[in-house]
């Protein structure tokens, strides 16, 4: 069962928000906070002159040419960028889609979600080769593609204030997104510079098989290497807010319930308890039920 096939207790809390303004999309979690610090300071580095931006390109940018001698550059391309707007636009849609699917996942599938798209989005070049060279690639667009697309993907007809005015569903927004970049591609293309547009493809695309088959594709795992954490490998149980709880009794809570915890226990510090939905407060309960009445099993 895929992102898109799960019921949620909780979805009609959030999807009668506005998103992309209003007061929700400005409360940040911890992980997006993070990632706004790091974008914007190393661009600082950049603009400041404290280490060149050329230096920064070819030591942090990714290029198909030099992934087996730089391979780092594969996640460190998606924290450089080209410009102050650059930089701005793609942290703003950072900032706006971020939170909401930060809190829906869990901190560390989110950020496991960011820098597979971000990823994902790079590699894409290296299948292209033949058509747009190897030059270097550079900033978070392909990361911030997937994020907008599992925001879309999670809440379909939750509206998106354009200029805080025109409301518009995040499905259609997405949408329209993906097409003009895909018409952008196909033109830049004929003049043999498509490669920021193919990589803005490249992290929608990964965002795509990630959230659709990263399930199967961890339990296939599971099956291969004798493990039962399907969330080691593609953390999507983790996206779909559904965890798997351990039927034995009197177990302890395993690390899927621990990152469960963890993620209410942050809603409920940023929002409080009245944010809680009743699946929420009542796997608080089992949870606890189940701390008090496990043996310790400590050596």
């Amino acid at each position: 069962m895929g992102f898109a096939d799960r019921s949620y207790e909780d979805g009609s809390r959030e999807t009668g928000r506005s998103f992309g303004g209003g007061p929700f999309a400005a409360v940040l979690t911890p992980w997006v906070k993070r990632l706004l610090v790091a974008h914007f300071s190393i661009y600082l580095v950049m603009a400041l002159g404290l280490v060149p931006p050329e230096t920064m390109v070819d030591l942090f940018g990714f290029s198909a040419a030099s992934i087996l001698t730089r391979p780092w550059g594969v996640l460190t391309y998606m924290f450089v960028h080209g410009g102050f707007m650059h930089v701005l636009f793609n942290m703003l849609a950072v900032f706006f889609f971020g939170p909401p699917l930060e809190r829906a996942m869990g901190g560390r599938a989110f950020l496991r979600y960011y820098l597979i798209c971000g990823a994902g989005a790079a590699l894409t070049s290296i299948l292209l080769i033949q058509f747009i060279g190897t030059p270097i690639v550079i900033g978070a667009s392909g990361a911030v593609f997937g994020v907008m697309l599992a925001f879309a993907w999670r809440w379909p007809d939750a509206p998106i204030y354009l200029w805080a005015i025109l409301p518009v569903k995040a499905k259609y927004l997405v949408g329209i997104l993906g097409l003009g970049s895909l018409w952008a591609t196909m033109q830049a293309g004929r003049n043999g510079n498509g490669v920021a547009h193919w990589a803005h493809l490249g992290g929608r695309i990964t965002g795509i098989v990630y959230l659709r088959y990263g399930d199967a594709i961890a339990a296939r795992w599971n099956r291969l290497h004798g493990t039962r954490r399907a969330s080691g490998v593609s953390g999507v149980s983790h996206s779909i807010g559904v965890r798997g709880h351990s039927k034995r009794k009197g177990s302890k809570p395993g690390g899927d319930d621990l990152d469960e915890v963890d993620r209410i226990l942050d809603k409920i510090r940023e929002q409080g308890m009245d944010a809680l939905s009743s699946r929420e407060r009542t796997f608080l309960d089992t949870m606890s039920r189940k701390y008090r009445s496990a043996p310790d099993q400590t050596a």
